[in-house]
């Protein structure tokens, strides 16, 4: 799962990804509410952090441009203030969560995961699909209630196609989701995690779909 941390304090950015990438997701940063608007607008997230307090555009007003835009991804405002109306605000302006400044990276966390659950349709912290269960407060996956042992990688791969069970992605929208920025995309990586994941969730859980990409079906 991809996640955009946009927040211009360096110190706290670096320690948002650290805790983000400890806990499974992919990170893409920003320190400026101008690149942040365009990014946010242009590339697909799974979920977005924002500071309210950026240079160049501030960040309630990119808030409210990405949802004038149609926007949807699920967002966190992060606040240094706190005030009842500034939070109110930013509920209004289309924020599904916020946190005042200084948080726990675990509340943290914890909100973002509740946040990409109920995105993706789902109430409780383990997610099911057919035989497969994924834990995210765990970082696990089990088969038929086995716990299976998987790569960073593998997981990425894995937990996002669980959170979008039933539906095609395609190769390049899973690499985008699976890997950091800096890190090289092998054109064949993706069928490789695949192969992988089959050999050890098994061979018919994930359906390739030729010249679309894979399913993973919601029941067996």
């Amino acid at each position: 799962m991809k996640i955009f941390v946009v927040e211009d304090e360096e110190e706290i950015a670096n320690d948002i990804a650290a805790c983000l990438n400890d806990a499974g997701f992919v990170v893409s940063k920003c320190d400026n509410g101008e690149d942040a608007w365009f990014l946010g607008s242009t590339e697909q997230f799974d979920a977005i952090i924002l500071d309210l307090g950026l240079p160049k555009i501030d960040g309630l007003s990119v808030l409210k441009r990405w949802r004038q835009e149609d926007v949807t991804v699920p967002i966190i405002v992060l606040t240094a203030r706190g005030n009842w109306t500034e939070r109110v605000e930013v509920i209004n302006s289309g924020a599904d969560d916020y946190l005042s400044k200084p948080f726990q990276m675990e509340e943290l966390i914890a909100r973002l995961r509740a946040l990409l659950r109920r995105s993706s349709g789902h109430i409780n912290p383990q997610i099911q699909a057919g035989t497969l269960t994924l834990d995210m407060n765990q970082k696990s996956i089990t088969v038929n209630g086995n716990a299976t042992p998987l790569t960073p990688l593998e997981f990425r791969a894995i937990c996002y196609l669980i959170h979008h069970q039933d539906r095609v992605v395609s190769r390049e929208e899973l690499k985008e989701h699976i890997y950091e920025q800096e890190e090289g995309r092998i054109d064949n990586a993706v069928e490789a995690i695949i192969t992988r994941l089959r050999r050890k969730l098994g061979h018919d859980q994930i359906e390739t779909r030729r010249g679309m990409g894979y399913c993973l079906k919601a029941a067996p």
